[in-house]
């Protein structure tokens, strides 16, 4: 059984087209049946690195240490998925705050990577990974206007732990009306089916050897 860990990062929640068009995907391939774990980095916002955890880190503290329990759990969710679906706006050419917080408690040193004299080993298992942009303006194709630096720091922060097998799903133009968020989000379902298709034979799979 698949279990995918989806991260929900930008501040529209439920009501955002990568969120709906996420969860609609999911449930057409028989996915959402599946073991899921929602974590809504806005509606339960992950708190910054502070002088605890900092200390913690420098002092190789045990694991179970309070100061470590927020990068813990969010490690913990992270091993126990299959798949990782991140769904998140672009802000400012970059990550949101909101991931980049997940970010700065997942890489962490001794337990989702390894410091050698060749740079960063990640100890994490490689695990297939979406990402579903969504983007008011365009940062990629013939109508870019703007820069992307959200695709490569995204890419390089999550091959540092380890997880390197990582495709990018756009949600372009969405502030250019109506028959642009549709061509958009029609786009999008459809490069979103194709990545999700081998999970689904899976979920039809273990149907049925359930039955």
């Amino acid at each position: 059984m698949t279990c995918t860990l989806l991260l929900n990062c930008g501040p529209h929640g439920q009501a955002s087209h990568g969120y709906q068009l996420a969860t609609d995907v999911l449930a057409e391939l028989g996915l959402i049946q599946q073991a899921l774990l929602e974590r809504d980095l806005v509606a339960t916002p992950i708190p910054p690195i502070g002088r605890d955890y900092a200390l913690a880190i420098t002092s190789n503290a045990a694991a179970d240490a309070p100061a470590l329990a927020w990068s813990e759990t969010l490690i913990k969710e992270l091993e126990d998925s299959d798949l990782l679906l991140i769904v998140t706006p672009m802000h400012n050419f970059a990550v949101p705050a909101t991931l980049k917080l997940w970010l700065d408690q997942v890489i962490r040193i001794h337990r989702s990577f390894a410091a050698t004299p060749e740079g960063k080993i990640g100890l994490m298992k490689d695990r297939p990974t979406l990402v579903l942009v969504s983007s008011g303006g365009f940062h990629a194709g013939p109508r870019a206007r703007q820069e992307d630096f959200l695709t490569p720091y995204l890419r390089y922060a999550l091959a540092s732990i380890g997880i390197r097998n990582v495709h990018f799903v756009l949600l372009q133009g969405l502030v250019f009306g109506p028959d642009a968020v549709a061509s958009a989000v029609g786009s999008a379902r459809n490069a979103l089916r194709e990545q999700l298709a081998p999970f689904k034979r899976q979920a039809q799979a273990a149907l049925s050897a359930a039955r």
